[in-house]
C-alpha cells in the first residue's frame, strides 16, 4: 500500500533532502559568530562604571572609588580572555571546514549559546568575586563551553565535513588544545577551596599561555643558532 498519498517523486525527495541541505553555509556561521562573540565582548566592560560625582570630593575619594573598581576590572580581564581564546579556537575550526551541516550548525549555535551567557557570570563574579559559588558557575560557564568546542570539532571530522589535507591533524591539535585547557581550568577551579583570588590568578596565568608563550616559544626557536 503507498502511504505516499500521491505525492509526486520531485516532491518526496524535497522532503527527504532537507537534512542534507540544511546550515551548509559557513560563512553564515562565522558572521554570526562574529557578531554574537563582539557583543559579549562589550557587555563584559559595561559593568565597569566611572564612578559618580558624588561622594567624590578629594583626589582620595576618586582613588577610593576606583580601587573599588578592582574586581570589575579583573573578571573583566579575565573574561576578555576567555571569549577571545573560544573565538581564535571556532575560527579556527571553521577554517578548516570544507562545508558544515544541520548538526554541526547545532553545535556552533550551542557554543554561542554559552558564549551569551558570559556576560552574566562575568557580573555575578565581580559582584560576589569572595564566593566560591559565583567562581565554580563562571567555570562552569568555560566547560560548557569547551565541551560544545570538542563535540563539534569531533563531529566535524567524524562527519567528513573538513578540507583535504592537513584538516584532521589541524582538528586533532584542536582536540588536545580543548583538553589540555579545560583540565587546567579544572585545576583554577579547584583552587577556589583555599581562595577564589588564587582561582582568578591560575586561570589568567593559563589564558595568557594560551594566547602569548606559544608565540614566545617560536620566536626564541627561531632565534637560536642551530647546532
Amino acid at each position: 500500500m503507498d502511504l505516499s498519498g500521491g505525492l509526486p517523486e520531485a516532491g518526496k525527495r524535497k522532503m527527504a533532502s532537507y537534512n542534507q541541505v540544511a546550515g551548509t553555509n559557513v560563512e553564515r556561521i562565522a558572521g554570526l559568530s562574529d557578531a554574537l562573540f563582539a557583543i559579549a565582548l562589550t557587555l563584559i566592560v559595561l559593568d565597569i562604571r566611572v564612578p559618580m560625582h558624588q561622594g567624590v570630593a578629594t583626589e582620595h575619594d576618586l582613588t577610593t572609588a576606583l580601587a573599588r573598581l578592582a574586581p570589575r576590572l579583573l573578571t573583566y580581564l579575565l573574561s576578555f580572555m576567555t571569549l577571545g581564546i573560544f573565538w581564535v579556537g571556532q575560527q579556527t575550526h571553521l577554517n578548516h571546514l570544507r562545508r558544515a551541516d544541520r548538526h554541526l550548525t547545532w553545535f556552533h549555535l550551542a557554543l554561542l549559546a554559552t558564549i551569551a551567557v558570559m556576560p552574566f557570570s562575568t557580573g555575578l563574579l565581580a559582584e560576589f568575586i569572595t564566593f566560591r559559588t559565583a567562581l565554580l558557575l563562571y567555570w562552569f560557564n568555560i566547560f560548557a563551553s569547551g565541551i560544545v568546542s570538542f563535540a563539534g570539532i569531533r563531529y566535524a571530522v567524524r562527519a567528513g565535513l573538513v578540507n583535504e589535507g592537513d584538516s584532521e591533524d589541524a582538528f586533532q591539535a584542536l582536540e588536545r588544545r580543548i583538553v589540555v585547557g579545560q583540565m587546567l581550568y579544572a585545576f583554577g577551579a579547584a583552587l577556589c577551596l583555599i581562595n577564589t583570588y588564587w582561582s582568578i590568578g591560575f586561570i589568567i596565568l593559563v589564558q595568557l599561555n594560551f594566547a602569548v608563550a606559544p608565540h614566545l616559544s617560536r620566536r626564541r626557536a627561531r632565534s637560536t643558532p642551530e647546532g
